[in-house]
Parts: C-alpha cells; structure tokens; sequence
C-alpha cells in the first residue's frame, strides 16, 4: 500500500480495504485503472468457490477467483487466466472480495447480475481457457508471418 502499511496490516485495523486494481487477470470483472474493489478480512470460514479472494503468494498480492474447494486448500484462477493456481491455504488468504465500483456505481457481490456473472464464468472455465490460448497461439503464429512478409 502507498502509505508503508501492508494489505495484512491495514485489513487487521480496518476490516475492509477498498483498493484499484492492478493487472488484467480479472478481465473483464475488473479493469486496472479504472475499477475498485472491496475486501473484507478473511474470518475463520471457509471460502466457497465463486469467492473472489485475496492472497498473498510470495511477495505479491494476487486477487483470484476459487475454483474449487479442497479439504486443506484452494485451487484459485484469475477470470482472465489459463493457469490454475494450486494449494492456497486458508492462512494465504488475507480478504473475500464484497464489491467492486464502476463508473462511480457500488456493486455488490450479492447483486443478482454478479451472482449470475460469476455463476457463467465458472461453468465456461475450459472454453474460455481454449479460447485464451488460441488467441495467443494465433497472434504469435500470425503475427510471425506478418513480419516474415513485410521483410520480404
């Protein structure tokens, strides 16, 4: 954070953290720049998959989605992600995303358009991951040919 403190710290004192994004892995939920979004701090609970969660891993905070819940830890991955994250503990998590705001508007996790949002992005994870990846294996590829013909 701007002012020396850390996300844990600050999360301790305050409770919740209304912060901008930073990144493109929450395309298009959250647009760096531009967006907000609120954590509360993680209690005791665990998470449930749909949460929006926020962990530290290594020396970066990272704002992923959960995928799926296991006994021990969490499988997380960004909504703009190909690659999913593996083995999150409960003790990595700092905060559970409760809203976000754009274009000067609150929204709330529990609005019927998020949960509905959230709900498709779950159930189109292997699509939208083939989707990702051909596009960037087409760009590369096209990209490629495109400058082998203008050295022509």
């Amino acid at each position: 954070m701007s002012n020396g403190i850390s996300y844990e710290a600050y999360l301790a004192q305050n409770g919740s953290m209304t912060y901008t994004n930073v990144g493109e892995s929450m395309l298009p939920l959250l647009r760096q720049g531009r967006d907000l979004f609120t954590v509360k701090q993680k209690g005791p609970e665990r998470c449930a998959v749909g949460d929006v969660v926020l962990y530290r891993r290594e020396k970066k905070y990272v704002l992923h989605r959960v995928v799926e819940v296991r006994e021990n830890d969490y499988v997380i991955l960004g909504d703009n992600c190909v690659n999913r994250e593996h083995g999150i503990s409960d003790a990595d998590i700092l905060g559970v995303m409760t809203g976000y705001v754009r274009k000067g508007k609150t929204h709330s996790v529990s609005d019927r358009g998020y949960r509905l949002y959230s709900a498709i992005w779950l159930r189109t994870e292997k699509p939208r991951v083939f989707l990702i990846r051909t596009r960037a294996w087409l760009g590369r590829h096209l990209g490629r040919a495109a400058s082998r013909k203008t050295e022509l």
